[in-house]
């Protein structure tokens, strides 16, 4: 559904929640700085709008690391009775807050027609991880979808196309071979920091998506499934396209800027960065498919804490509503690479120039049509855990991609067995 955000809708709806106060309304949101960017700076100054806007509302933004780290910190402070009223959370953390009875669903908090617009105007794809039994607990503001960034003068020296990268597996291996050297590779796909991530990818593109719709089940053992860390594997061992063992996410983005890799597979939240630093001409692709294209959606969503007073929740919902308005949207994305979150957002004048003067800042986007929710499930910690330690069992050799994933789904299957 393509629903605008009207500006004088978005202008009553936060005049409308802030109203006149006898006293400040102080808000403290743990926000998680992980990848792409000069990003504290950027919500350091989307915030001071807010607060200019609103001077009955204060935002103290925490900065607590990667999602693993704000999750953690976040529900410490709150058991610890420290106040934080919303955090942005990794979206696929939706089942355990709901679980733990941590956040309110955003259905409970909004009141009257504009604000319900806003809540139904985002990507239908991006709500997906935030949308649980009806109800909507998390809402999208920093979303990626996983893309492939690749070297176009690497491409010309190998004598490929640089405007025609990879579409398929097979065009992926034919492709690695010719531009992988004595000196680069031809493809890195990251396999520490989200394995699991990268993974998914993988399988959808073969045809298997990871879990159920509705978080109670997992299918790591499906032969598709494990054909795909097959081919994954066989990347570095068969073809020898890519370095065997481990390829680090964290270093990733600065192997490719360095010429260490034609192709690299990586968040959209990288793109800002890569274009300010590459020395070189690059491009930016969908992810190759070989039954179908596809990548998971990521990324944070906004959530807000049960803990909060009606007062808190209402003036965090006028924040929520304001960082994510078309105009914040576009904002966000052409400084970090993130996406737009809603249709409204790439119909703004400034992203709409922007697009048209960089065009692969559409990639991400585009990509939404192939895309499904990001690997989440009751337990998501614990189960995420075993996969991801499955995946690097089978990438270092220490086990069969077969054995590696039926250990995981067994432990998968014990760990979910009681929430059926």
């Amino acid at each position: 559904m393509r629903i605008a955000i009207p500006a004088a809708a978005m202008l009553a709806a936060t005049a409308a929640l802030a109203g006149p106060a006898a006293a400040e309304t102080e808000l403290t949101m743990y926000y998680p700085i992980a990848v792409g960017g000069p990003l504290t700076r950027v919500v350091d100054a989307m915030v001071a709008d807010f607060e200019a806007a609103n001077p009955e509302i204060s935002v103290n933004a925490i900065y607590a690391g990667n999602y693993d780290d704000t999750r953690i910190k976040a529900l410490a402070a709150l058991e610890s009775g420290e106040p934080a009223q919303l955090s942005v959370m990794f979206s696929i953390d939706a089942y355990d807050l709901i679980e733990q009875d941590l956040i309110v669903p955003f259905d409970a908090v909004i009141e009257g027609e504009a604000e319900a617009e806003w809540l139904a105007g985002f990507y239908p794809a991006l709500m997906a991880n935030g949308q649980v039994e009806g109800q909507v607990w998390g809402v999208p503001f920093q979303r990626s979808t996983i893309v492939a960034y690749y070297n176009k003068d690497m491409f010309r020296a190998a004598g490929l196309d640089p405007e025609a990268p990879p579409t398929t597996w097979d065009e992926l291996v034919e492709m690695g071979e010719k531009l992988t050297t004595d000196e680069h590779y031809g493809i890195m796909i990251p396999s520490t920091g989200y394995p699991y991530w990268m993974f998914q990818a993988l399988a959808i593109q073969n045809g298997r998506e990871l879990m159920s719709d509705d978080g109670l089940t997992t299918r790591f053992d499906d032969p598709a499934v494990i054909e795909a860390l097959d081919f994954w594997r066989a990347l570095s061992t068969v073809y020898g396209v890519m370095p065997e063992g481990t390829v680090e996410w964290g270093t990733l983005r600065q192997a490719f800027l360095e010429g260490e890799t034609a192709m690299m597979w990586h968040s959209t939240g990288n793109l800002t960065a890569v274009r300010n630093s590459a020395g070189f001409d690059f491009g930016v692709a969908m992810l190759p498919g070989n039954v179908r294209l596809g990548s998971p959606t990521g990324g944070g969503n906004f959530y807000i804490f049960k803990e909060a007073t009606e007062a808190e929740r209402r003036a965090a919902l006028a924040f929520i509503m304001f960082m994510t308005a078309p105009e914040q949207a576009a904002r966000w994305s052409i400084a970090t690479g993130y996406m737009g979150v809603s249709p409204a957002a790439y119909e703004t004048e400034a992203l709409t120039a922007y697009t048209a003067e960089f065009p692969p800042a559409l990639v991400a986007r585009d990509q939404l049509e192939h895309a499904v929710a990001e690997f989440s499930t009751f337990e998501t910690a614990r189960v995420r855990e075993g996969l991801n330690n499955a995946i690097q069992a089978a990438l270092t050799g220490s086990k069969t991609p077969a054995e590696a994933l039926a250990e995981a789904q067994a432990a998968a299957e014990r760990l979910l067995a009681a929430y059926r």
